[in-house]
């Protein structure tokens, strides 16, 4: 019977040095392992990426709705709100 478990795999990051001590710092300031860190980091990226795709799929689809084809659309309806 096979038991249901966690499956992690290794990898190896390069770092410059400025950055190494860095990331060391905030990992022991966090009370985190290194892994943690990577880990944690890589969420909150992925979840910041998400985020503005989501808000790049509401834009686009807004200036569609109302007829922003480029950007000096949206010059001419700045400059119309300012008057």
């Amino acid at each position: 019977m096979k038991t249901a478990g966690r499956i992690s795999k290794t990898t190896t990051i390069s770092l410059p040095p400025r950055l190494y001590r860095i990331f060391i710092q905030l990992a022991r300031r966090k009370g985190m392992t290194q892994s943690e860190l990577i880990r944690d980091a890589l969420r909150r990226y992925q979840k910041e990426e998400e985020t503005w795709q989501e808000i790049l799929t509401y834009g686009r689809r807004q200036a569609s709705e109302t007829g922003i084809r480029t950007e000096d659309d949206v010059e001419s309806l700045i400059d119309e709100s300012r008057q």
